[in-house]
């Protein structure tokens, strides 16, 4: 057999994916770029849950099968990650060889590795989040940096959240570099997307979970949160912008305004670390809680 032939960098599908690196054509063609073997591995194996804006009875743009829909890989690339594009095929998705040229015009890294999915939106409504009675949740709000918000996005993964919420005042979801910030993990866990504060802190509150800020300057501290365990129920962290907090009136959604105690001499705590800190709190008081639960129940069986 021959080498397979490569796609034409002139080709519609190529022009198609690299105009998604602008946000009007992601938002008008529902469809963003996800690059490397771990974000392309995600997308594949992810699949739409009743959650999903696409997903079920949610409207005209339901979509049915993997986040994946497109894959554009380098020979060397293919040679790699021979199972990635196996999975692509299997799952469906169109799968291109391309040149390393090609795909530079396509990459937002400085050095791509090879592998570029085209991948369908899989954010989720604000009501399927909220309907699901999610026990911790991280509200993203005025956080304007893309590296921040995707990084946050992981932390709340590793922590075992529930969902996060990008108000509408943040940073968009599929932007490339929140794309690549969360690792995958944007493809692991409900994102509700273009919500505005009022309305999430609104809809939590109704579905019992109390709303924490997180914020340098609020009046309890985490740790005193901690013994006082007031942090087992259903939780909801909000977390600002890192260079100026949280605004007043958002503040003012927050039943607490809860700061991360510095113990040493550093000013301040980034907002992804602080994201962190605060929602593996969380978890663990709501896991200590259910840990005793089950341990009780057991006892009495």
């Amino acid at each position: 057999m021959g080498t397979p032939d490569l796609i034409s960098p002139r080709s519609a599908r190529v022009a198609a994916a690299r105009r998604l690196v602008r946000r009007n054509f992601r938002a008008k063609d529902r469809r963003f770029l996800a690059e490397g073997p771990q974000a392309v591995r995600e997308a594949v194996a992810h699949r739409p849950s009743h959650t999903e804006a696409g997903g079920g009875d949610a409207g005209a743009g339901a979509e049915a099968g993997p986040a994946l829909v497109e894959l554009f890989a380098t020979p060397e690339a293919a040679d790699r990650h021979p199972g990635i594009l196996r999975e692509a095929r299997d799952s469906g998705a169109r799968v291109h060889l391309a040149d390393p040229q090609t795909l530079d015009g396509i990459a937002q890294t400085v050095s791509p590795q090879g592998l570029i999915g085209v991948c369908r939106f899989v954010d989720s409504p604000l009501e399927a989040v909220l309907s699901a009675r999610p026990r911790l949740v991280a509200v993203l709000a005025h956080v304007r940096d893309p590296g921040n918000a995707g990084t946050v996005l992981r932390c709340a993964d590793a922590a075992g959240a529930d969902a996060v919420v990008l108000t509408d005042a943040s940073v968009d979801l599929y932007n490339p570099k929140t794309v690549r910030a969360s690792a995958g993990s944007l493809f692991h866990l409900p994102v509700a997307v273009g919500v505005p504060a009022g309305k999430a802190a609104e809809g939590l509150r109704a579905a019992g979970v109390r709303l924490l800020a997180a914020d340098g300057s609020g009046e309890r501290d985490l740790d005193a949160e901690l013994d006082a365990g007031t942090m087992s129920g259903p939780t909801g962290w909000i977390f600002g912008n890192e260079a100026w907090g949280l605004p007043e009136e958002t503040r003012a959604l927050a039943d607490e305004v809860v700061r991360v105690p510095i113990h040493g001499r550093a000013e301040s705590l980034n907002l992804a670390t602080a994201a962190a800190v605060c929602l593996y709190a969380s978890a663990r008081a709501q896991r200590s809680v259910a840990g005793r639960g089950g341990a009780a129940n057991g006892d009495g069986a």
